[in-house]
């Protein structure tokens, strides 16, 4: 296998520091890693780089980077819905260093999953997506996943009531608390996000919405990985089910759903990171793009 080659990637005026993961030098098609912030191309608990090392002792190259005001990356930081031009930049230096590559996978965990449903219909040279734990947080869409993960699996707990009789928690708080997230679940219209205008092309509704304009116009494959303890995820399960821009999305034939109960976010054990790694490999080498 070849050595890691670091790069710097132009973005604008700016310098997006990479890392160059060759495989097989024949490859046609390479797997770029879009990180979700705030953090860098190393990873939470170094799963980024691991995943790298892993795909490209395969044969398959990766290339991994930091976003304009992240890690190592000169600029200003800017939020997941306008990072564009930071991913063009990267696949285009890939392609530079491979010039053999004509399709990338981009790889994404978190609101790096959201900005890959918001660019890859943009670009044909993605030829597929891997989604881990995709952002698609509202005010309204956390209350619901806190109802559902929190609250309901308190009541279903024998440690809850254990404290509850030896006075180790306060009823009156929790069902205030309770009361609070139910009223915003039925009390209020959906609110846009934060980012709400930014991804114009994918018009003005709520976050969710966007990222489901965004999955419908991209028409390659999705391999779709979700943490069975996560928050994210269950809000993502919430609005994937129940909301009508995404009726019917994750049942698509180019969709691969793998779920893995008892893992957290990250996919901070290494059982859990390997897993990824080969669902990773066998999808972006077999049966996935």
């Amino acid at each position: 296998m070849l050595m890691e080659q670091a790069l710097v990637v132009q973005a604008g005026d700016e310098d997006l520091l990479s890392i160059l993961h060759p495989g097989d030098a024949q490859a046609t098609r390479g797997v770029l890693v879009v990180v979700g912030g705030p953090q860098y191309r190393v990873g939470s608990h170094r799963q980024f780089l691991l995943l790298a090392r892993h795909l490209a002792a395969a044969g398959i190259p990766v290339l991994r980077f930091d976003y304009r005001g992240m890690g190592d990356s000169s600029g200003a930081q800017r939020d997941f819905e306008r990072v564009g031009e930071d991913i063009r930049a990267a696949i285009d230096c890939f392609q530079a260093q491979v010039p053999g590559m004509r399709e990338v996978v981009i790889w994404g965990l978190c609101d790096a999953a959201s900005a890959a449903l918001i660019y890859a219909w943009r670009d044909e040279r993605v030829s597929g997506l891997v989604l881990l734990n995709p952002w698609v947080r509202t005010e309204e869409g956390l209350a619901k996943a806190y109802l559902k993960t929190y609250y309901l699996q308190r009541l279903f707990s024998r440690d809850f009531w254990m404290g509850l009789l030896r006075g180790r928690f306060n009823p009156v708080a929790s069902l205030r608390s309770l009361l609070g997230m139910v009223r915003r679940v039925l009390g209020k219209p959906p609110t846009r996000s934060a980012a709400q205008g930014s991804g114009e092309d994918l018009g003005a509704g709520p976050l969710p919405e966007r990222m489901a304009e965004g999955w419908k116009r991209y028409a390659g494959p999705v391999l779709l990985i979700l943490s069975g303890d996560d928050l994210t995820a269950a809000e993502f399960r919430d609005v994937a089910g129940h909301s009508p821009a995404w009726q019917g999305l994750l049942d698509q034939s180019r969709v691969t759903v793998q779920e893995l109960p008892d893992a957290n976010h990250t996919f901070s054990r290494r059982e859990w990171r390997d897993q990824v790694a080969e669902w990773t490999l066998e999808w972006v080498a077999g049966s996935g793009p």
